[in-house]
């Protein structure tokens, strides 16, 4: 018989969370630490990620520590990944969550802005993984889950934006559409080295901030399936599965949490 709590089972393993202070971030880190993880919560603001790293410990118990990364530099990468395994001395999941892109129309973008939002997205998590990958193929294993987006699935309706204020960038979908590819590429060239690599696309996760706009809100949740927009904490279900070895035998995939929003 297969014990639920033993097939879901974290203890030991050291996951990198990139942009884990953030609203999906934070969400992530607590599923992940509940199950038995030990968390290197990673992001720009060291002073947060102590925090959230302090708050984990107190809750779960483990070892969480806080690292300052800032993903669009190669060297601050770099630096920070090599100070995690010197420290926990493995890095057993990757979670590429961190993220960033310049808002604008494709008419209107300069080289520069455009090319913003690829860096924030797809060359954000070519060097984190770049940088962990060597040590995970060191050890024979390794476990990489991708933030993707419902956006590098389908594109943004015109028609749920109309004049809220609120928009999605072509460069941020663009930048998510690659990363999807990009994982199963990993998933088909390192497998048989025993890397997994799979992505997770939320749908509508509004911040706080952008649900004050009600009709907004109402435009998105409309869209779903279900009716609703998503609450961060439920992304903590299929994390907690695809870092696990709940998920052994799963590789290359791209799962979407958003509510239905990419089936019709």
């Amino acid at each position: 018989m297969i014990v639920t709590h033993t097939l879901f089972d974290l203890t030991n393993k050291t996951i990198i969370v990139t942009g884990a202070t953030g609203h999906l971030g934070i969400a992530m880190c607590e599923g992940l630490a509940s199950m038995g993880a030990n968390i290197a919560v990673a992001s720009r603001d060291l002073n947060k990620v102590n925090h959230l790293a302090r708050k984990l410990s107190k809750k779960y118990g483990g070892d969480h520590q806080g690292f300052q990364l800032d993903i669009s530099d190669a060297e601050s990468v770099q630096k920070t990944i090599t100070e995690i395994i010197t420290i926990y001395k493995k890095a057993d999941v990757l979670i590429n969550n961190a993220n960033f892109y310049s808002m604008g129309k494709v008419e209107d973008y300069s080289d520069d802005e455009w090319v913003k939002g690829i860096d924030g997205t797809i060359n954000a998590v070519h060097r984190c993984t770049k940088a962990v990958l060597p040590h995970m193929l060191e050890n024979g294993r390794g476990n990489i889950i991708n933030i993707g987006s419902m956006y590098g699935v389908v594109s943004p309706n015109p028609e749920i934006y109309g004049s809220s204020g609120q928009n999605n960038p072509a460069n941020y979908g663009a930048g998510k559409a690659a990363i999807i590819q990009f994982t199963k590429y990993l998933a088909c060239h390192y497998g048989i080295r025993g890397i997994r690599a799979n992505s997770v696309s939320p749908g509508p996760f509004p911040n706080p901030k952008v649900q004050e706009n009600k009709e907004f809100i109402n435009q998105l949740s409309q869209k779903t399936a279900l009716g609703r927009i998503g609450h961060p904490d439920e992304l903590k279900g299929v994390l907690v599965m695809l870092a696990s070895d709940a998920s052994s035998y799963i590789t290359g995939q791209n799962i979407c949490v958003d509510g239905g929003w990419t089936a019709w």
